[in-house]
């Protein structure tokens, strides 16, 4: 057997779930992060963060190639090492078994810096220290801080003679842009000989960056409290963990993690076990509960929305099925379904394999005849980069680029009123975005529905962005965004206004549940559930658009929006054409909703950033528009079909 190496990423791996080393780098095990990790990164503006960071060392060379000969790669670090001074990108350390690459190395005599750079930002004014009060390390922040101690280790195994301090270089929340297109400088390339992926604009300079928007913090401390007390398991030191990880893992021999909540986000888990993969994930759970795939397939305890039953797992306890109302604290709420009866709602359907729908009526009645005509639905489309695209922005400052606004009149008719999509090159769109939203809602006075929170913290942001602002409408604005939202805890002013959007997904939550959604509330779970219930839907959106009461303008006249496949409805999002050739739109989606600095994507948000690089062609440019535009209309018709939903069973 070929000899194996735990790496950096296979150490992080094994602190996840140790059990993971086993699947991992086996061709016949499917793992479902790799494609993710690279879309992460892409999303986050990882690769980018990293090239940047390398602007600050003029001096520094790379270690170039993917070259997985790790020897070879080892071989030309050590060479360089033999420099009294210098800065290595990508330096790379093999020995007994092990094997890292530093993101940036300097060396001045046996001092050595290790910078770890990473896309996720902190408050450089207020930070003091990864370590809490308890002593402990700050959560969230360890699996970064057990990386670097990891590399630490493996360099002081290399050189004892180091003294090496250890720092994180982290985007900085209070800086700001001070270029325009400076995300524009470091380009995703499929040849580039860079791990990163990045090529960087030609000929740039340091002084074409402008003031840092990046921070360097001394993570000594936090490094040196892993290396001695290994926080994250007190019973074994750090060299111990490490060692276990490393004999499991060279001679090939699984270690035992118990199995448990952990396992929901197992990138080891294979949906479909006829395609010819291995499922690790199944594996684990048969092993210890002795149970053939079809029966480990039923929903889990985990699935339970909002999660609720802590001890059950605990107990032994892992399928739905298994569950009783004594697991829950069921606390009714006056006027809608409270949160604990929902979730036995979602438990109780399963065990009675009841697949029927359920409508709180009364409240749901009562609740649409609050209703305002005509009614307006909306829908944000915005992006937030770690490398902003134009001047004056701090990262991860969000930009609204897109809105789309349907009508319900009271008489049932269906209008695609307005869109709005600006991807112009150099331009922050927001104040336009918003004057666009005013002039669109404000033709009549009817009531205004989101799905879920991004619209009302997106006009909030907006607004304190205004507030800083010099624009000429800036009072008039300020006074529309306060009409329509009511402010979140990030505004000193507090507001409710008269036409404050209602939360649609709130009416869903409140009033409705169907077991098809498997306990998702998201407008994507939501839309098949009542495409697949409705009759009325499905007889309204089999028909052509031009034989139907309602306007589009993205789609043609000919088009349906409810096709049918063995008598059931096909999800109108996978019929759309993917945004990109080769990403499907939904895993798109589901990265980009899985980023804590971003909160809010889609595939709309790699499609913005793609749009920010001139050298995209007008063919391909105009493609990207159109998709855009029929995404972003689909998501207000999807609100729509969904009150129709509504509206039709209150009959």
């Amino acid at each position: 057997m070929k000899r194996r190496y735990l790496t950096k990423s296979r150490f992080k791996l094994a602190l996840d779930c140790p059990t993971k080393l086993f699947y991992t780098r086996k061709s016949e095990y499917e793992n479902q992060s790799e494609t993710d990790s690279f879309l992460e990164g892409l999303a986050q503006g990882g690769f980018q963060v990293e090239e940047l960071a390398r602007m600050d060392h003029p001096a520094g060379i790379a270690i170039l190639g993917k070259d997985y000969n790790y020897q070879l790669l080892a071989d030309k670090t050590a060479e360089l090492l033999k420099q009294e001074n210098v800065t290595i990108f990508e330096p790379a350390f093999l020995i007994d078994g092990l094997f890292i690459r530093v993101d940036i190395l300097e060396k001045k005599g046996n001092k050595i810096r290790l910078i770890e750079v990473k896309a996720k930002s902190i408050n450089s004014n207020s930070h003091d220290s990864f370590i809490n009060s308890k002593g402990n390390l700050s959560g969230g922040w360890d699996i970064y801080l057990y990386d670097i101690a990891f590399q630490k280790h493996v360099m002081h195994l290399c050189y004892p003679e180091w003294q090496i301090t250890s720092y994180l270089k982290l985007v900085d929340k209070n800086a700001i842009t001070t270029v325009d297109g400076l995300h524009q400088c470091f380009k995703v390339v499929a040849d580039s000989q860079l791990r990163t992926g990045i090529e960087k604009r030609e000929g740039l300079t340091k002084d074409d960056i402008g003031d840092p928007i990046l921070c360097l913090l001394n993570v000594s401390a936090e490094v040196d409290l892993i290396l001695k007390d290994n926080p994250i398991d007190t019973n074994s030191s750090f060299t111990e963990t490490l060692a276990h990880f490393k004999k499991h893992y060279q001679e090939d021999i699984k270690l035992f993690t118990e199995i448990g909540a952990h396992c929901k986000g197992c990138e080891f888990q294979v949906r479909d076990l006829a395609e010819g993969y291995k499922s690790g994930f199944h594996e684990c759970w048969r092993e210890q509960l002795q149970l053939p795939d079809h029966k480990i397939d039923r929903p889990k305890v985990y699935n339970v929305w909002y999660n609720p039953v802590k001890n059950a797992i605990e107990e032994g306890r892992y399928f739905m099925d298994e569950l009783t109302e004594n697991d829950l604290n069921i606390r009714p709420e006056a006027g809608k379904m409270s949160r604990s009866e929902r979730q036995w709602l979602q438990i109780s359907k399963h065990q009675e394999d009841d697949a029927t729908p359920y409508f709180d009526i009364e409240n749901l009645r009562m609740e649409l005849d609050s209703w305002k005509f005509p009614l307006n639905f909306i829908d944000f489309e915005t992006t937030a980069v770690a490398i902003p695209f134009m001047a004056g922005m701090k990262p991860y400052e969000q930009i609204a680029f897109q809105f789309s606004h349907h009508i319900v009149y009271e008489d049932g008719r269906v209008v695609h009123h307005n869109e709005y999509l600006n991807t112009e090159i150099g331009v922050i769109p927001n104040f336009d975005f918003i004057r666009a939203l005013r002039d669109s809602l404000s033709e009549n006075k009817g009531s205004i529905f989101r799905y879920h929170n991004h619209e009302n913290t997106i006009v909030n942001v907006i607004y304190n962005q205004l507030l800083k602002s010099k624009e000429l409408d800036k009072q008039e604005l300020l006074e529309f965004i306060e009409s329509i939202s009511h402010n979140t805890g990030k505004n000193a002013k507090s507001w409710c206004g008269e036409r404050d959007m209602i939360d649609l997904q709130k009416t869903v939550v409140n009033y409705y549940y169907d077991p098809s959604t498997g306990g998702s509330n998201s407008i994507k779970a939501i839309l098949p559930a009542v495409l697949g219930s409705s009759e009325y839907l499905q007889k309204k959106y089999q028909n052509k658009l031009t034989t139907i009461d309602l306007t589009s303008k993205n789609f043609d006249m000919d088009h349906v929006f409810c096709e049918m496949e063995n008598g059931k409805p096909i999800n109108p999002y996978k019929a759309l054409p993917p945004l990109f050739d080769g990403w499907d739109n939904e895993k798109l989606e589901q990265v980009s909703e899985s980023l804590t600095e971003i909160k809010d994507g889609g595939a709309a948000l790699f499609a913005y950033a793609k749009l920010q690089f001139p050298d995209v062609p007008e063919i391909e440019r105009a493609a990207i528009k159109k998709g855009l535009l029929r995404y972003c209309e689909l998501d207000t018709l999807a609100m729509v079909m969904i009150y129709e939903y509504l509206r039709e069973v209150c009959k």
